[in-house]
Parts: C-alpha cells; sequence; structure tokens
C-alpha cells in the first residue's frame, strides 16, 4: 500500500436526489490525496458539502460518481479501518463511559479482553482516568467528546474523520481540545481527516487545509501549512499563522461568504 496515498478522492461528484423536488448536487470533481499520518482539515461555507464528504469517506453515504479508496480499498461501506467523530458525542446515556467506548468492539465482534485495556489506555490518554464507570449526563460537554474520541479509536482505525467535533463548546473549552486532539494525533499515528467552520482552528491543528468553494463543493485551493510541530497556542499568534489564516479567508470574501 503506498503510504503517500493512503486516501484517495479521485473526480468524486455527489448528486442528492429526492424522490419530490429537485436534485441538489453538494460535491463537484473532488480529487484529494492523505498521506498515511496526515491531518489533513476542510473548510467551506454552510452548504458545501463538507459532511458529505466526510460521510463518503466513512461509507455512510454512496458517491455519485469517481472513485474513493481508503488504505487501498474501495469504499462501497462502512470499513473497520475508519472510525468517525461526530458533531456530538451520541454517547448512549444508560452505559457507562467505558461501555460506550466499547460498542464498536462489541458491533465488530471483537475480542473484549483485549479491547477493553485499550479503551482503558484511551481514557486515561484524554484525563479521563477514574471516569470510566460514570455516566454521560455526569461528565462536563468537553469530557463526553473525549470519551467520544476513545470510542472511534478503540478498534484502532487507520483513518479517524471528525465533523466539528468541538462546535458546540465554549472558547476555552474548544482550545483546550485543539491541543488534546494534537497530542492524541502525535501518540496514536492516526491519519485525521477534520471539517471545521472556523478557519484558526484548521491552520492551528492541519499539516494542509482544503478550502471548498460554496454549493456544489469544490477544491478552492490545498493550503500547506507551514508551522513546525509540536505546536503551542501561541504559534496562533504568529505572522506565518496569520498570513494562513488571511490567505484560507480571502477564498470566503472572494465568494461573497462570511466564515470564522
Amino acid at each position: 500500500m503506498d503510504e503517500d496515498r493512503w486516501i484517495e478522492v479521485d473526480g468524486l461528484h455527489k448528486i442528492y436526489r429526492p424522490r419530490r423536488s429537485r436534485p441538489t448536487h453538494a460535491l463537484s470533481d473532488i480529487t484529494l490525496t492523505v498521506r498515511r499520518g496526515e491531518f489533513v482539515s476542510v473548510v467551506g461555507p454552510s452548504g458545501c458539502g463538507k459532511t458529505t464528504l466526510l460521510k463518503i469517506l466513512a461509507g455512510l453515504v454512496p458517491r455519485s460518481e469517481g472513485t474513493v479508496r481508503v488504505a487501498g480499498r474501495d469504499v462501497t461501506g462502512p470499513l473497520p479501518e475508519v472510525g468517525m467523530v461526530f458533531q456530538s458525542p451520541t454517547l448512549l446515556p444508560w452505559r457507562t463511559i467505558l461501555q460506550n467506548v466499547m460498542v464498536p468492539v462489541e458491533v465488530r465482534g471483537l475480542g473484549t479482553r483485549p479491547y477493553r485495556e485499550r479503551a482503558e489506555r484511551l481514557l486515561g490518554m484524554v484525563g479521563l482516568d477514574g471516569f470510566e464507570g460514570r455516566y454521560p449526563h455526569e461528565l462536563s460537554g468537553g469530557m463526553q467528546q473525549r470519551a467520544g474520541i476513545c470510542r472511534a479509536l478503540v478498534h484502532d482505525p487507520a483513518v479517524l474523520l471528525m465533523d466539528e467535533p468541538f462546535g458546540a463548546l465554549d472558547a476555552l473549552t474548544r482550545e483546550h481540545m485543539n491541543v488534546e486532539l494534537l497530542r492524541i494525533w502525535r501518540e496514536s499515528g492516526q491519519t485525521i481527516v477534520f471539517v471545521t467552520h472556523s478557519i484558526p482552528e484548521a491552520v492551528f491543528l492541519s499539516d494542509r487545509v482544503m478550502v471548498l468553494s460554496p454549493r456544489p463543493g469544490r477544491v478552492a485551493e490545498i493550503v500547506g501549512i507551514e508551522l513546525e510541530r509540536p505546536r503551542a497556542l501561541g504559534v496562533m499568534g504568529s505572522d506565518r499563522a496569520g498570513a494562513h489564516v488571511e490567505r484560507i479567508r480571502g477564498h470566503f470574501d472572494a465568494a461573497g461568504v462570511f466564515d470564522s
């Protein structure tokens, strides 16, 4: 497997064809390759197809045209190589945090004992050691989202897809989660594709940022982020980071749309 082409998207189109309304062309001619271990963010105005792209990569939504491959496999349905973190943690309220993290293991029929040990290690890695027996309502929003990330990682997927996972958090918690996510990524070695409405967040987290146009979403530019790693939040005050943010924001200004 070519690790420089760990995720391959070529000529991707997605057209929704509802029975009682006109078709919606969500994505148009998307081409992207992602290297193994790379962190790539996707930004674009609301309705441009960012979430649709992730769902196609996850095998949750069929493509209309084009090629989509993950870890050398054609994506025609959900793959064990892929984990997904949604906008909200979607934890089951009647299950403990550890039981929630173990859901993918149970669904896939994997051996419980080794994965339970992995789940406990992941919870410790994200600062939830000692909360394994708590229920979701006993945790803050940020803690629930960390548990959701552990659930996506527990079966050791090659690729982690994240759909605006911090959008509902307050600014301080969101900054903390950004730093936490970079640490998790560095320690786990996952390949991450991350959707966000926040341009500064995308710049802070990513190796590259793919900018989508208004619907139908097309690739306006893929911007390489030339900031040294590891990164602390202070890097966002640098001239180089500011230049990246302004370059990406220029696409939104030119299209007459606004994004954060």
